[in-house]
């Protein structure tokens, strides 16, 4: 099927045993495992492609991803093997380097490694100091992300849950719920002397969930370096939709559907029980089984007309929350050439023969920049070195490039406010973001750009139905997902029988992660089985008395 497919509902009204709505990663991957599982399963999505923020599409005649997407989580879970993605198509290219971590005040960069020995190396040259800090690091950081991973592959139980933890024989559980309730400033000083050295891991954790470092409980965010030496970070062949496109396959190939330019405007309850979901055409989809992996604020707060009395309580609490701003941007660009980074001679130095535009290049403002960030995001403004993730995703993958073989800049900018003083459609600040670039790079950078585009906040409200921009994300520690607090993101169920979340915002959601979609259709499957063996079991002791 293309981006356009379509599917007429069956004369009885029912259209699947389950509805997916939402065709993001997260809604493939539930999707997938439910028809791998048997379950006739419909996969709905407002847009007229799949793959959501992880997909990519054409510009320009070139290849561009929708996010600066790197994928390092989904690789250690067990969809890719579990859904077979290899055999669907999913291929993964590795940069040498893990990321090359420059500072906008002119600080000496340094190299972040898969290999923990390599790191060192690149620290030995730039910041001896904390050397001995980052060896420290790893040693107590690494059963802290051993078991974070583990958590996430585990069905998501409380019991479960405590085995996983349990079988490690406390290492790591201990400092994992100390972490989660410190912030990531104060963890990551506990190692390192200079801001040089840790910055990076904010720009990689805190920076992008839009909250400050020195906030108590982002100091899971410390963990990210340990993370990377676990799990290898890749980029899929042909763009980050690669992977999405090879979910899709899987899923099709198992008969699940997919029905695209279908926008859900309200769910269906019928005596406190999800029965479908109505289309903004007016079109009705029956099915007992509704699984919204979307933002879950909108679901509560805009499909239920009719709140069930068991509901009422969650509707509420979700109807009364903040409502949150978006506050990443990116430029996709075409270039000529590549040009030569005025860092390069001492990255080099570090490391000979590093191909610089391969791996993503982290642009740290310093401690009192980014602070300033944030202030100046509440005010709709954005900072004068706002934070930037670099990288020539061309450089590494030549099937992204145009038919001219020209390069692909993809450039990620934060804190891009929502709300911008001044409104976004006539604002000079993608133009000066890439000025801003083309200032890192040798002379005559800025003329290298062919063509390009700027996804603001105000563009993914519009083509991605990002309510305000923004990209809803679990905020729980890790407590509350071993207690279960608010089942309807730790477990996947909600009051409403039926009904069901996924995506982002339920644990573990952050980035391309996937064990969401996983979970929630573990949930799903283990409710259905169940419920089909209640309703065969009268038949069965009947059955069983004949025989006897």
């Amino acid at each position: 099927m293309d981006g356009t497919d379509q599917l007429t509902s069956n004369d009885n009204g029912s259209t699947a045993e389950v509805v997916v709505v939402g065709g993001g990663h997260n809604g493939l991957i539930c999707a997938a495992y439910l028809a791998r599982a048997g379950f006739d399963t419909l996969l709905v999505e407002a847009r007229s492609s799949v793959g959501g923020c992880a997909s990519t599409e054409q510009a320009f005649g070139a290849r561009v991803n929708i996010c600066h997407c790197e994928h390092t989580m989904v690789r250690a879970m067990p969809a890719i093997d579990e859904l077979d993605l290899a055999q669907h198509g999913l291929h993964y290219l590795e940069a040498d380097a893990g990321t090359i971590n420059v500072f906008h005040d002119g600080s000496e960069p340094w190299v972040h490694f898969h290999e923990v020995e390599r790191t060192l190396d690149s620290l030995a040259q730039t910041y001896p100091g904390d050397v001995e800090g980052y060896r420290r690091y790893v040693a107590e950081a690494t059963p802290v992300a051993e078991l974070a991973i583990e958590m996430a592959r585990t069905t998501p139980s409380t019991h479960q849950m405590l085995l996983s933890a349990a079988g490690r024989r406390g290492v790591g559980a201990k400092r994992l719920l100390e972490w989660s309730r410190r912030s990531a400033t104060s963890v990551l000083s506990d190692y390192f002397e200079h801001w040089q050295t840790w910055m990076p891991a904010i720009g990689a954790g805190p920076t992008v969930w839009g909250v400050p470092p020195t906030v108590p409980g982002t100091g899971l965010a410390a963990a990210v370096y340990a993370t990377r030496h676990l799990v290898k970070t890749g980029r899929p062949r042909g763009g980050s939709g690669a992977l999405t496109d090879a979910v899709r396959s899987s899923f099709e190939a198992a008969g699940g559907r997919v029905r695209c330019g279908a926008r859900v405007e309200q769910l269906l309850v019928r005596d406190g029980e999800a029965v479908g979901v109505r289309l903004t055409d007016g079109d009705e989809l029956r099915a007992s089984t509704i699984v919204a992996a979307c933002d879950p604020q909108r679901v509560f707060v805009d499909w239920i007309d009719d709140v069930p009395p068991a509901a009422r309580k969650i509707v509420e609490r979700w109807r009364s929350r903040e409502v949150h701003d978006g506050y990443e941007s990116k430029i996709d660009a075409v270039l000529d050439r590549i040009p030569r980074p005025l860092y390069a001679d001492s990255v080099e130095r570090q490391v000979p023969g590093i191909e610089l535009g391969s791996p993503t290049t982290i642009v740290s403002p310093t401690p009192e920049g980014l602070e300033n960030a944030h202030r100046l995001r509440a005010e709709g403004k954005v900072a004068p070195d706002p934070t930037l993730l670099i990288n020539t995703p061309t450089q590494l993958d030549e099937t992204m490039k145009d038919p001219q073989g020209r390069h692909v800049l993809s450039l990620e900018v934060l804190f891009t406010p929502y709300a911008l003083d001044g409104g976004w459609a006539s604002s000079p600040e993608p133009e000066r973001w890439i000025d801003l670039w083309a200032s890192m790079m040798e002379p005559g950078a800025r003329d290298l750009v062919h063509d390009f585009r700027a996804m603001t906040p105000d563009v993914y409200e519009r083509e991605f139905s990002m309510h305000r921009g923004y990209t809803p994300a679990y905020a729980g520690t890790p407590l509350a997902s071993l207690a279960g607090r608010q089942p309807e993101l730790t477990r996947y169920r909600t009051p409403v029988t039926g009904l069901y979340l996924s995506g982002a915002a339920t644990y573990p959601g952050a980035g391309i992660f996937g064990a969401s979609g996983r979970n929630a259709a573990a949930a799903v499957t283990a409710d259905l089985q169940s419920s089909v063996r209640r309703r065969l079991a009268p038949a069965r002791r009947r059955l069983e008395g004949l025989v006897r």
